[in-house]
């Protein structure tokens, strides 16, 4: 078989597609969201785009045919979330948090699960789904071996119920559209205080509408200005058993692949937001003489600086198509790749960022150039979603260490 990276006819069109999309409708997003100095209700006025994603199918693309869905692979997802993000990460991100909450019910749902909590947002794209992982104490040590750390969140038994209690933040969509939730939480949790991970962490579906859940505050960000980050409290909270995802135990492997899942994604959105940056610098470089008798562009240093982003952003590009499609042909078992694409991509796009203000000087520290928001943006790549330092480095070592670790599984395409 050969190895190529040309696109397909259908990936061509999903990336000029999505990138038509970015350039008529994204555009708008940041004029519309600097009107508010809240965080809810930036993210509030983001719904109009959120409702025209839907309308341009990126919500039914998370979701597999049978369920009434149009269920796009992540490789092809990661083409449009390259363009989507070149132009706006606010409302590609709530789209991307949605498919985190659906991640355990379409990885490892039975079909009345799918069929249950799935179909909705079918019916309704304007749904959210969020995933409550992090603890407000943190989420870096969810799975420490020590039962009495690490997550705290319980879910009691109850008869033919489980009770859950406990506190979260950073749980993104978390609010929902009013203030008052999400249509659908996966809960990470464990099922008994006495027990580790390896017996008790679990993942259970709650509705949006069950007694019990409230949001207890809005944590403000510096970059993602519409990205909603509430803290959520759930008291008592009462769901049939039915709602558990796999049995207690299989919490882990249940939320790493999720994860997995977004960091293969994140690779890509990275990608976008250093082409936003290069855009902005080569333009400056090839327009600004800098009171010279020349563009900047003319000048070597100029030169080299961008043919040195240009490079980091192609490798990006290239890791995470690879971490994509190795994720997708593993069946989401794979996770070697998106990791090294989340830790890799999210750090260079800080570094790609940097350069390109470097290159333009103190201009691109004001709202005269989009570089300075950009880079609001690109610091939070390493820090969220697992965080690069406390938990995807740790993967990867995790990953390293064990005695049956190939090195060159991921390069061969090898998976189980």
């Amino acid at each position: 078989m050969t190895v190529t990276f040309k696109l397909s006819t259908d990936q061509l069109a999903i990336r000029s597609g999505a990138r038509a999309f970015a350039e008529s409708v994204l555009t708008a997003v940041k004029p519309e969201i600097d009107e508010y100095a809240k965080p809810d209700e930036r993210f509030y006025a983001t719904r109009p785009f959120y409702a025209k994603m839907v309308d341009a199918g990126f919500v039914k693309a998370l979701i597999p045919a049978e369920y009434g869905g149009a269920a796009m692979s992540t490789l092809n997802f990661a083409l449009g979330a390259e363009e989507l993000a070149r132009v706006d990460i606010n409302v590609p991100s709530a789209v991307l948090a949605t498919g985190l909450g659906l991640q355990p019910v379409l990885r490892f749902g039975t079909e009345l699960q799918k069929s249950e909590f799935l179909k909705p947002f079918i019916e309704d794209g304007m749904r959210l789904a969020a995933l409550a992982f992090t603890e407000v104490t943190g989420g870096a040590n969810f799975d420490t071996p020590d039962p009495r750390f690490g997550v705290r969140t319980f879910a009691i038994r109850e008869g033919d119920d489980w009770v859950i209690n406990g506190e979260k933040h950073y749980t993104t969509n978390g609010t929902g559209w009013d203030g008052k939730g999400a249509h659908l939480y996966s809960v990470v949790c464990r099922t008994d205080p006495g027990k580790g991970p390896a017996e008790s962490l679990a993942v259970i579906m709650v509705p949006g509408d069950t007694p019990g859940i409230k949001v207890t505050g809005i944590l403000d960000t510096l970059g993602h200005r519409a990205t909603i980050s509430p803290r959520m409290r759930f008291e008592n909270v009462r769901v049939p058993a039915r709602n558990i995802i796999g049995s207690p135990g299989q919490g882990g492997k249940i939320i790493g692949t999720a994860f997995a899942w977004t960091a293969a994604l994140i690779g890509a959105a990275t990608v976008g937001v250093m082409r936003a940056a290069f855009d902005c610098a080569l333009n400056f470089a090839r327009t600004d003489r800098r009171s010279g008798p020349v563009p900047v562009i003319e000048h070597q240093n100029v030169g080299y600086m961008l043919a040195d982003i240009k490079m980091r952003i192609e490798a990006a590009r290239y890791l995470s198509w690879k971490a994509c499609e190795q994720f997708d042909l593993s069946g989401g078992s794979d996770h070697e790749l998106p990791h090294m694409a989340k830790v890799y991509c999210s750090e260079l796009a800080v570094q790609v960022v940097y350069d390109a203000m470097r290159l333009v000087g103190v201009d691109s520290y004001t709202d005269m150039h989009p570089l300075a928001s950009l880079m609001q943006d690109a610091l939070c790549f390493p820090l969220y979603d697992g965080g690069n330092m406390g938990v995807r480095r740790r993967q990867l070592h995790e990953l390293i260490r064990s005695p049956s670790y190939d090195p060159l599984a991921a390069a061969e395409g090898i998976h189980d």
